[in-house]
């Protein structure tokens, strides 16, 4: 049955590949603009016919994401008195800023219970948006990156208010619509009710919620955020009702970072180079739900050997296998849903989830941030190629000099940086260490997945550690500002730097950048990369605890 569910999806992604890949060409590339975006467009007082250079669209990002934030957060401290409010209290300041951040970055880390502090109005109009514009910002900094290779001789890498505006309008919320009404008839709730007081079977009582729940549900996989209504997640029955609907939040997880690289081989005029990118992106992601897999139905310890699997921490309605793909494919995208708990995970297994984070989210990635994290770890290998070779190296026509390596070394550099400092700084202060329910190797493991996912803006918790605390969420908060934004910055400045460039001619001494020797190199150097900076931080957590379990 394993095998089936992961087929059916591989199938599945590979029928829309070409289509919706072609689609989001035709939106990142046509000059129409239609009415409503006109209408925003005069609201923002944006001329859309006029591009940017690289720092004017920065600029423009990060300007949107500062009030993004500051709306949020503001939502959040006058819940109260705003309609729908369920008759909550505001929501604390420290874990406001943590919401406020962790949503507009895209990383939807929750150290709250969504249905116990948030009103259903703060729900709709402030998380749920943020789900859409976050994910719309990461498609657009992807496509402006390709530009950059596309483009010859240019000053500009495109508009962010039209990149950011089409992606929502076009791209994010029709297919919104279709699957929340998909989710609906999946059994997932669609309304606005109030709680609802029921007696259980013991004579006591219970507060049942509802809410928005289908809608925000399917946009939270959907743009690989991973919010989710009810603190149980992707695991609550009105978040993901059956086996199938189960098998559809998945699909939607990794529809879109599976598609891009076929609008990167359009955008370029190659789409040889688009499967080339694919076929990394696959490789690593079957390799990586495959052991996942293999690791949590074999078993770690003496009891999961003797059944045949370890169930503990996972939903008896999806059971062992569909538990460890769901969790596989979130950690390899920037999704942070969940339908199990990766604290129960067997080492192994946990160790994987932190694998594929810790790999950058390439594999496919985040919504946008999974294809440019991707383009600069193929701008990384062909200039180590071109070392070994003593070439100066070209990737798509544009040589990879001194400025570009700089940028894309810097953009691999923060991630590594903040986990390793944020953990450093997590284990060896009060305030850190207070949070910590376990202690031993699987202690270290929960606080290195919690600034693993804070600072690949994940957002899924290894759980067993308790961030809900003013130091957490203030360092976490950190982590993913940082996180997001430092890399934004320097992938944009590769656009930038790239689109200036006149493309030099291939030649004999061009390396090919389309056959499976390079996608098996891009491939090599993601995981080597990825084993010298986090090997000695795995050895002291999940792979110390699996060898002595």
């Amino acid at each position: 049955m394993a095998a089936l569910f992961i087929a059916s999806l591989v199938l599945a992604l590979a029928l829309v590949h070409k289509p919706f890949g072609d689609h989001m060409y035709r939106v990142y590339t046509g000059d129409r603009h239609t009415p409503p975006e006109r209408l925003v467009y005069r609201l923002l007082g944006v001329r859309p016919g006029t591009e940017q250079r690289w720092s004017a669209y920065a600029r423009s990002l990060l300007a949107f994401s500062a009030v993004s934030l500051l709306v949020l957060y503001g939502l959040q401290r006058l819940q109260d008195r705003l309609w729908l409010s369920l008759g909550l209290p505001p929501v604390t300041d420290h874990i406001a800023w943590n919401t406020a951040v962790s949503f507009v970055t895209n990383t939807n880390w929750q150290a709250y219970s969504g249905e116990s502090t948030m009103g259903h109005l703060v729900q709709m109009a402030g998380l749920a948006v943020q789900n859409f514009v976050s994910a719309a910002v990461g498609m657009a900094v992807a496509i402006a990156l390709v530009r950059g290779f596309a483009r010859r001789n240019s000053d500009t890498i495109g508009n962010f208010w039209v990149d950011l505006v089409r992606g929502t309008v076009r791209i994010l919320l029709p297919i919104a619509f279709v699957g929340a009404l998909v989710l609906v008839a999946g059994g997932l709730v669609q309304n606005l009710a109030a709680p609802h007081e029921l007696t259980t079977l013991t004579g006591g009582t219970q507060s049942i919620i509802g809410g928005p729940v289908a809608s925000q549900e399917v946009i939270k996989e959907l743009g690989t955020n991973g919010g989710g209504f009810y603190n149980a997640n992707s695991a609550h029955p009105f978040e993901n009702g059956t086996g199938w609907t189960n098998w559809f939040e998945i699909f939607l997880i990794l529809v879109i970072p599976f598609s891009l690289p076929r609008t990167f081989g359009k955008m370029v005029g190659q789409v040889r180079q688009g499967y080339a990118i694919l076929a990394v992106m696959a490789t690593i992601a079957l390799v990586s739900v495959t052991l996942t897999n293999v690791f949590e139905l074999g078993g770690g310890a003496t009891v999961p050997q003797a059944v045949g699997a370890a169930m503990e921490g996972k939903e008896v309605r999806f059971g062992v296998a569909n538990s460890a793909t769901f969790a596989a494919s979130t950690t390899l995208t920037s999704t942070g849903a969940v339908n199990s708990f990766h604290d129960s995970y067997t080492p192994f297994g946990g160790m994987m989830t932190m694998f594929n984070m810790m790999l950058g989210e390439v594999a496919p990635g985040g919504v946008g941030s999974g294809l440019y994290g991707m383009l600069v770890l193929a701008v990384i290998t062909v200039f180590v190629a071109g070392l070994m070779v003593g070439r100066t190296p070209e990737y798509l026509g544009k040589k990879i000099g001194s400025r570009e390596i700089k940028l894309a070394s810097m953009y691999f550099l923060v991630t590594p940086i903040l986990v390793l400092v944020g953990t450093a700084l997590a284990m060896g202060n009060e305030a850190g260490l207070a949070g910590l329910l376990n202690g031993g190797p699987h202690g270290l493991s929960e606080v290195l997945y919690a600034f693993t996912s804070a600072s690949n803006n994940n957002g899924s918790a290894f759980a067993g550690l308790t961030v809900n605390t003013p130091w957490y969420d203030v360092a976490l908060g950190l982590c993913m500002l940082l996180g997001r934004f430092l890399p934004i910055i320097f992938v944009l400045g590769l656009a930038g730097s790239l689109a200036r460039q006149t493309p030099v001619p291939e030649s004999a001494g061009t390396l090919p950048t389309h056959r499976p020797q390079f996608v098996g190199m891009v491939v090599g150097v993601t995981i080597i990369l990825v084993a010298l900076t986090f090997l000695p931080a795995l050895a002291l957590g999940p792979i110390a605890e699996g060898l002595f379990s």
